[in-house]
């Protein structure tokens, strides 16, 4: 590459734009020293051009239009920070049709079209990067695309939103009730108002489906996530998990045995020893398990302007460094293994169960032998007297058991004459398994 400036096309101005604009102006020098050349944003799309902004801007380079930045010729870079999916597909793809190279952080447009775009990025000899789109300011996917390059992922778990990570914590620490530290997340920013998408699961789901694309190398969809959110957890779980030993924390986890992939989001007790036990507030945190390197975790915040816009222009650094080589669209990888997803019969794990029962003698024995006759054996169990009379709180803590064997024994307790009540349900994680 003979320039001497790349040109970059900026579309979105929100926080994490507006974070990318601060770090691109204010770090010129370093990125001079870094990549040998002047990196220059061209152009900027926005909303509403006449929109006070919180850092003075050259009203020149401003545009409402999409198309002024993705049909500009000196333009080699589009960073795609405005969100959305369908509108914002079309963007991406018009953008590596005509050889322009794309650095995203929307984890829903990848989770949703990642495969299509890689392919369209290799065929375009473009670059594709999307480092700020699962976990903010922790570099996690050049990690598994570049430190990983040589091992073979077999497990994948993590905090990858931080919203239901700060509710949890509050309510663990605190005491505080999954309403009253929902509210408080949303007076400081931290929740939206409507919390759905943070609080069901939906958000750390997209994000797993990314990880998993990209560490078991096959096309993940987001329908491929067994995604449970953490809206029923209450005060009286956080203290039986503290009691067992454990924390209780909104988990993804993607995991290969044998060729055969599972993914799901889903709260999860974390025994207190696991480092992700430790991970508390608003932070990410996400521990890979390599055949050859054992055991690591990556850890940091996971959203705001400057974090997120870090991971931005380190892709954008990565890029120019690829300009200069002639070497862009040769290091993307698109998925080149077959998806083969574990039915039921085929993941297993602990579980946590607390039943209301009814308080006599036998009740515990016919329980137990339900259990057993679907393979599903106990390791830890815990019984105290319920508020209501001649009723008891029974608290189970599952052996390593097959998903389909606890279904079953979960069918058969909603029916069971002794059985009141399937509290809370849990699977349990962080014991080596």
């Amino acid at each position: 590459m003979g320039k001497k400036r790349v040109r970059v096309g900026l579309m979105g101005m929100g926080t994490v734009g507006t974070g990318v604009y601060r770090l691109i102006q204010g770090h010129q020098e370093d990125l001079l020293h870094q990549t040998g050349v002047e990196i220059e944003i061209a152009k900027i799309l926005v909303q509403n051009k006449e929109k006070k902004r919180t850092i003075d801007i050259n009203s020149d380079l401003l545009t409402a239009d999409p198309y002024v930045v993705l049909h500009d010729p000196s333009i080699d870079v589009i960073v795609e920070v405005m969100g959305g999916v369908d509108e914002t597909k079309e963007y991406v793809l018009h953008a590596l049709q005509h050889g322009k190279h794309v650095i995203t952080a929307n984890k829903d447009l990848m989770a949703l079209n990642g495969e299509e775009l890689l392919n369209e990025a290799v065929k375009n000899g473009c670059d594709l990067f999307y480092e700020a789109s699962v976990a903010g300011g922790i570099p996690i996917l050049r990690a598994l695309v570049e430190g990983f390059s040589s091992d073979r992922i077999t497990k994948m778990i993590g905090i990858v939103n931080g919203t239901s990570n700060y509710i949890l914590t509050k309510m663990s620490q605190d005491g505080a009730s999954y309403e009253d530290a929902l509210q408080e997340a949303q007076r400081l920013g931290y929740a939206e108002s409507d919390p759905t998408a943070d609080v069901g699961g939906l958000d750390a789901a997209r994000k797993m489906s990314i990880l998993s694309t990209l560490g078991f190398h096959v096309g993940m969809n987001l329908d491929d996530v067994t995604c449970k959110g953490m809206e029923n957890v209450t005060i009286e779980d956080i203290k039986y998990a503290e009691k067992l030993g454990y924390r209780i924390k909104l988990i993804g986890i993607a995991k290969k045995d044998n060729d055969l992939i599972e993914v799901s989001v889903e709260p999860a007790m974390v025994k207190q020893s696991h480092p992700l036990a430790s991970v508390n507030g608003v932070f990410n945190a996400v521990y890979v398990y390599g055949e050859a390197v054992g055991e690591t975790m990556f850890y940091g915040p996971g959203a705001g302007e400057l974090p997120t816009a870090n991971a931005v222009v380190s892709d954008l650094v990565t890029v120019v460094k690829n300009m200069k080589l002639g070497v862009n669209g040769r290091g993307m990888v698109a998925p080149y293994n077959e998806k083969r997803l574990k039915s039921n019969d085929q993941i297993f794990a602990k579980y946590f169960m607390r039943l209301v029962v009814h308080d006599e003698s036998g009740v515990l024995a016919k329980i137990t032998k339900l259990l057993a006759e679907h393979n599903v054996s106990i390791e830890q169990v815990i019984q105290k007297p319920h508020q209501s009379i001649h009723k008891a709180e029974l608290v189970i803590v599952t052996h390593v058991s097959s998903k389909s064997g606890i279904n079953y024994v979960l069918q058969e307790l909603e029916g069971l004459e002794h059985v009141d009540e399937i509290k809370s349900f849990y699977r349990v994680e962080g014991n080596g398994e």
